[in-house]
């Protein structure tokens, strides 16, 4: 078992940075606590236990929602330069140095806000694990999106693309942030040690903050004309109706019964959702029970898949 040793250290606010977030989080405690604080700085991996299952299959998460934001703006090789993997694939016509052309300045400043964000949760869960981190799984952010879109319009709409403008990115992004909310928030029945579930609980809360953002630029807009004829709330509440068919229940569009916004979905006391990992799986392998399929067309790494 790992315990808390009295290792301390020191530091200015003004030598931080993102990159060096993991380093100075291991030498106040999460490191030696949690993370395995080795003498040189280093972060060791987990024991072999369901901590490190759990943190691998937040891994895959975070590997899918890095790809998806990093392509937008034109920095996914960053992604597929960490510990190697799979292939990820993408819209033919998008670039992958530039990413997709946005018109609205506030929809690209959270593109960019979010990718590294993204980015450093997967840099910052593969440290963690060390060795014992699964590599990148196949991720499909192409024929997966089709496929998405087509099963919650009812086939009405098809071949839906995220990058083609903004409005179909913040579809895209709504499509995947609330499923993370309510993937850490169900994880953390399964952490047993603290000091992940902290760490855990920090990432759940960076996600709600992206979940609420996304749903908050789609509520002011939620009466254009999304796609096929659908307003952009319609779109909204099909993927909401989608997810909740194979993710047990637990989802909600931009508005209530009553036509009241919901910027933060939650039941009825005012908490957020937890989705079991097998519910968080239909809904990215777009099947109930499937073990592939959707997003991960091979399926997930690691034990939990």
């Amino acid at each position: 078992m790992t315990t808390i040793d009295d290792q301390t250290t020191t530091a200015t606010t003004d030598t931080l940075n993102r990159r060096a977030a993991l380093g100075f989080l291991g030498k106040i405690g999460l490191g030696t606590a949690a993370f395995g604080l080795a003498g040189t700085g280093a972060l060791a991996a987990p024991k072999k236990d369901i901590d490190g299952d759990v943190l691998n299959f937040a891994l895959n998460l975070e590997y899918l929602e890095a790809a998806f934001y990093l392509a937008a703006v034109g920095r996914v090789n960053e992604l597929r330069a960490i510990g190697g993997g799979a292939e990820i694939r993408l819209p033919k016509n998008l670039d992958m140095t530039r990413g997709m052309q946005f018109k609205d300045s506030n929809v690209q400043a959270l593109a960019n806000d979010i990718a590294e964000d993204e980015l450093q949760h997967v840099k910052f869960l593969h440290g963690a694990l060390g060795k014992g981190a699964v590599m990148r799984p196949v991720i499909d952010l192409s024929g997966a999106f089709d496929a998405a879109g087509q099963a919650a319009s009812g086939g009405a709409i098809k071949g839906f693309n995220p990058y083609a403008n903004d409005l179909f990115f913040l579809h895209g992004a709504f499509i995947f942030e609330d499923v993370g909310v309510t993937a850490y928030n169900g994880a953390a029945t399964l952490i047993t040690n603290p000091a992940y579930l902290q760490a855990a609980a920090g990432i759940l809360a960076v996600e709600a903050y992206h979940g609420g953002a996304i749903r908050t630029m789609l509520y002011q807009q939620r009466q254009v004309t999304a796609a096929a004829g659908l307003y952009v709330g319609q779109v909204v509440g099909a993927i909401s109706a989608l997810r909740a068919k194979v993710g047990g229940g637990k989802d909600m569009g931009l508005s209530d019964a009553r036509g009241r916004a919901v910027i933060a979905p939650a039941d009825m006391n005012g908490v957020a959702y937890g989705r079991t990992t097998r519910e968080v799986l239909n809904i990215v392998y777009l099947a109930p029970n499937a073990s592939k399929g959707g997003f991960y067309p091979n399926g997930l790494n690691g034990s939990i898949k």
